[in-house]
This record gives C-alpha cells, sequence and structure tokens, in this order.
C-alpha cells in the first residue's frame, strides 16, 4: 500500500498526517518551525490531495504510512490522529512516539459507530451535491473551526480537494467507519503526547480519558487561547512541544 508523501530536512524522523479536508501541505507551518534538524515525511490522507482516488480506511492508511515512515515519531491531527493511533496499535515496534492532536480512539458502542455512519454517509453525499468550495465553506464555519481566521484556516489548500475524494474518506475513515481503539490504548508502550486546545471541552474530556487508559508513558498538554485546531491557532507552542518531546 502507498500514500502520497513529502519529505525534507534531515536527522530524527517525524511523519505527519492531516486532518479532514486538508492535504500533506497543512503542515508546512508547524514542519518548519521544527527546522531541517528533524526529517519530516507529510502524507496525504486517503481522499485529500494526490491520494484523492485511493480507497483506503484507517487501517490501510496506516500500513501505507508504515511501509515509508518505518521507526519514527507518528503525529496526526483529528482525522490524522485517529489514523496514527492505528499504526501505533498495529506496528508498536515502529512507532517510536506517538503525537495525538485533537484526536480520538473513535467511538465506544456499536450503536454510536452506525448513527455516525449514516451521519457521515448523509454528509458525503451534501458534499457531492452541493460541491467542494460550498463545502469547505461550511465546514470552516462550524464550531470546531472558530478559532480559525483567513489568515490560518488554509481554505486555498483545503479547495485543492474534490468532493468525491472528500466523500470517500467521509465513508471509509470516518469515525463510524474505524475500529473503536478505546480498548487497546492500555497496550501503547512507546512515549504519547496528547495534545487539545482549551477551547474545544468535548476532545479535552476525550483526551483526559485517553490520558488515564494510556498510562504512565503518556502526558497531556491543553493549548490556551486554542481549539480543536490547536497547531494552526497556536502554531509556535505546538512545535515547541513537539520538539520536546522528542528531545
Amino acid at each position: 500500500m502507498f500514500l502520497p508523501y513529502t519529505e525534507r530536512g534531515g536527522g530524527e524522523r517525524i511523519a505527519f498526517m492531516h486532518g479532514f479536508t486538508q492535504t500533506k501541505k497543512s503542515w508546512l507551518p508547524i514542519i518548519e518551525r521544527l527546522g531541517d534538524n528533524v526529517h519530516s515525511i507529510s502524507f496525504d490522507a486517503p481522499g485529500h490531495g494526490d491520494a484523492a482516488l485511493l480507497p483506503f480506511n484507517c487501517s490501510d492508511a496506516a500500513t501505507a504510512v508504515n511501509n515509508i515512515a518505518g521507526g519514527a515519531t507518528y503525529v496526526g491531527y483529528s482525522m490524522g490522529a485517529r489514523i496514527m493511533l492505528h499504526a501505533a496499535v498495529m506496528f508498536p515496534e515502529e512507532v517510536e512516539r506517538l503525537v495525538m492532536i485533537s484526536g480520538s480512539p473513535g467511538l465506544r458502542t456499536d450503536n454510536e459507530r452506525q448513527d455516525r455512519v449514516q451521519s457521515d454517509s448523509a454528509l458525503a453525499e451534501h458534499c457531492i451535491a452541493i460541491g467542494v468550495e460550498a463545502f469547505v465553506d461550511e465546514w470552516l464555519c462550524g464550531p470546531l473551526f472558530a478559532g480559525l481566521n483567513p489568515e490560518t484556516d488554509q481554505r486555498g489548500d483545503r479547495l485543492t480537494n474534490t468532493a468525491d475524494g472528500l466523500a470517500q474518506s467521509l465513508r471509509l475513515c470516518g469515525t463510524g467507519s474505524q475500529d473503536s481503539l478505546w480498548d487497546s490504548l492500555g497496550s501503547l508502550e512507546m512515549p504519547v503526547l496528547l495534545v487539545v486546545g482549551a477551547n474545544d471541552p468535548k476532545f479535552r474530556v476525550i483526551n483526559e480519558e485517553m490520558c488515564e487508559a494510556i498510562g504512565n508513558n503518556a502526558q497531556m498538554h491543553v493549548i490556551p487561547d486554542a481549539g480543536h485546531s490547536a497547531h494552526m491557532e497556536q502554531p509556535d507552542t505546538v512545535a515547541a512541544l513537539i520538539a520536546d518531546f522528542i528531545g
């Protein structure tokens, strides 16, 4: 399995996976702040960017990332965090450290997952019906992204995606379609960094529960004055956290 990627720099290997409606380019503000002493490998998620046509689910995407990144620190945001968590569960010997920004292990119950599959399917149909530009604008108007502005929301990059690709991502990599990984959290032995915005109460609670379930090898950082896209709202702070975490 293969996912398109770009890489730069040398030294400590870090693999990056973006969130829904973004592309591999979205990590540039963080990668630039980490500097060239980091060997960054930034992937397009299934249904996005140059991977628009790839029908991968979260496990497929995790395998594809591991095939390229191998032993590295794995960093993911939102949907990308869920994919990187799959990689940590599936390839614990390769994932040296895990960083999840506004991530989750999925939904706990079958009923929750079934309801989410239905809502994601409806959202996919809506995306195709209205087109990518209108869909991205609606998406960015949601409460999760209230902390972004035209200078930080990366709207132009998001518009390079296709409606069909985003719809496929919702159906195959949505929170409802993935396996629940709550019961796997306790098996993680690598260092784990959980990052969440102070203005994102839903994911703050999820991450508190994740941190407790993982155990002493996990640490959680709450970013002040930031919401769901904490690394885009406070890139200096989040890049410094990652740099400190990898040592």
